[in-house]
């Protein structure tokens, strides 16, 4: 008897069947969480013990057994995180990481006090997702409708306009007249309207 037969590493089915887009970017975010929660972790610990050395005026840091992982995300949680992250186009999976990092770093956040942050980041960009995609639609429904000159549709052939013509008045008549020359705007020509019989 092989030791191929045992494994069964020749037959095809035993490959990974190819994953989602959306199952690898839930993976991605969640395993970037769970790294800054030990990094946080880490931090909380180092803290402690310098001011345990602060205090005491002894190092016993080399004595201590760290505990591997001491906060963990509750179940309930962490399903609302994971769905929130399959709801995420993949292309935002960067910017997510680096908004994110980028706020671990300006806040320096309790070990607690970071899914709340990840989730606000996430709603973030859910919200930018959406703006983008309603700008999507209104540049596409102004692309496909139909175009028509506004100088067309605006100006009919009633209206004319007569720049030059000998009987418009101006503010200069009216002074040397002593008459108040009106509400009407002079500086602009006079409209006429001709109906067309």
């Amino acid at each position: 008897m092989s030791l191929a037969s045992w494994f069964r590493w020749s037959e095809p089915h035993g490959r990974p069947s190819p994953r989602n887009p959306a199952e690898m970017m839930s993976d991605t975010l969640m395993v970037e969480l769970s790294w800054q929660i030990k990094q946080a972790e880490k931090q909380q610990r180092e803290r402690e013990n310098k001011y345990r050395k602060i205090q005491t005026g002894v190092d016993y840091s080399w004595l201590v057994n760290q505990p591997k992982n001491s906060y963990d995300i509750s179940p309930g949680e962490r399903l609302q995180l994971e769905d929130a992250c399959t709801k995420i186009h993949p292309s935002y999976c960067g910017p997510i990481i680096l908004r994110f990092r980028q706020l671990i770093a300006e806040y320096e956040p309790e070990v607690q006090e970071l899914s709340r942050l990840f989730h606000s980041v996430l709603q973030e960009v859910l919200e930018k997702m959406k703006e983008d995609e309603e700008a999507k639609k209104l540049t596409k429904q102004w692309n496909t409708r139909p175009r028509t000159s506004l100088s067309l549709t605006s100006f009919k052939g009633r209206s004319r306009i007569f720049p030059f013509a000998s009987d418009i008045k101006t503010i200069s008549e009216d002074v040397e007249r002593g008459t108040d020359p009106g509400h009407r705007v002079w500086s602009l020509p006079e409209f006429q309207m001709h109906k067309n019989d």
